[in-house]
């Protein structure tokens, strides 16, 4: 019995000292292994939670009037930062050209002009002569072809679908009036809405959803209006029919906005608008030549008309160069949001035509 024991024990003791060697082992052997670097995930929320933390917007609080107010008054100041002032800017300045573009189109409409392909296509013909040689300086002619190759599908189904949007919209200002026209465009914000979650499944507020709502309403309601009353505004050949251009090229209209916002967050800006250029004015040169050519003889091509299509391209290409910039500051539904100011401008436009008209009779 006693034998076992002392067997017993032996076996123990050499267990025993076995796992301290290990444990020493290991022990070296972490102090050696130098210290490994946060991955990348951990390094993107360590950077996340510091940029939150950075911009975290003062809270309310409610303790007192006079607290209530201060602290309303430190939120209202936390949200003035560089980037949101700079995108109120170029919302502003997107919304005017297009204010421009539908003016200039109803006054080239009453100048005998209605040839929308052929209007739109100087404007691709400057987007491609413009940035195309530039991104071909930048990845060289064989980089610039890989690019084609791989991914020119994506940008011509974007440059089709843009085409088709400015020439219907042309359409509805040769059909319908300005003021209608512009408020029916407001159709492409809940369509940007909707791709842009598609695209990146972003989340939106209930009340965010209701002035979608009342939007849609208030666009079945001028409808109806233009429907019962044939004279709202001003001269318009068939409302109904300009009304459901308007309608269709806003839906391509949302659908181009979102889906040039995930391109521009995926690629240079240059490569983008160069190869909606490039496609586009292919697309629309086919167009304009195979339904308008027979109206080209038929165009009075005096200095107004040259000149109202030199303003018009210009607006454009601004509009163009300007709203992939701001895509990446804010978002595509933010452009189609700012835009809304146009129809504050198409009114002031508007109303000075009409006071115009009424000064010559």
């Amino acid at each position: 019995m006693a034998t076992t024991t002392q067997d017993l024990q032996r076996e123990i003791s050499k267990t025993s000292a076995h796992s301290d060697n290990v444990v020493k082992a290991k022990d070296s052997v972490d102090q050696d292994m130098p210290e490994l670097p946060a991955t990348k995930d951990q390094g993107f929320a360590d950077a996340g939670a510091d940029l939150d933390n950075d911009k975290i917007r003062p809270p309310i609080e409610y303790d007192s009037l006079s607290v209530f107010l201060a602290s309303v008054g430190r939120r209202f100041k936390s949200l003035w930062t560089r980037r949101f002032i700079l995108s109120i800017l170029a919302g502003q300045l997107l919304s005017f050209c297009i204010t421009s573009t539908s003016v200039i189109t109803t006054e080239l409409t009453m100048r005998g002009f209605n040839l929308p392909t052929t209007q739109t296509w100087f404007l691709y013909f400057a987007l491609c002569i413009i940035y195309t040689p530039f991104t071909i300086y930048k990845y060289g002619f064989k980089g610039w072809a890989k690019v084609v190759f791989k991914d020119g599908w994506k940008y011509f189904i974007l440059a089709a679908a843009d085409v088709e949007g400015n020439f219907l919209v042309v359409k509805a200002y040769q059909n319908t009036n300005l003021l209608s026209a512009m408020l029916l465009d407001t159709w492409a914000i809940p369509v940007c809405m909707f791709f842009t979650w598609v695209y990146f499944r972003t989340k939106f507020h209930w009340s965010q959803y209701l002035g979608v709502f009342v939007c849609c309403v208030g666009m079945g309601l001028l409808v109806t209006s233009d429907q019962v009353s044939n004279a709202a505004n001003g001269p318009g050949k068939s409302f109904i029919k300009g009304d459901m251009f308007m309608i269709a090229g806003a839906t391509l209209y949302g659908f181009t906005n979102a889906t040039e916002e995930f391109l521009v967050r995926n690629a240079p800006l240059y490569q983008v608008v160069g190869l909606l250029g490039m496609f586009g004015m292919i697309i629309n040169g086919i167009q304009a030549s195979s339904l308008e050519h027979s109206g080209w003889n038929d165009v009075v091509w005096d200095g107004k008309v040259i000149g109202f299509l030199f303003v018009y391209t210009f607006s454009m290409l601004v509009l163009y160069t300007v709203a992939p910039i701001l895509y990446r500051m804010a978002s595509s539904t933010y452009f189609n949001l700012s835009i809304l100011t146009s129809d504050f401008y198409g009114l002031i436009f508007g109303t000075y035509n009409l006071f115009r008209e009424k000064t010559c009779l």
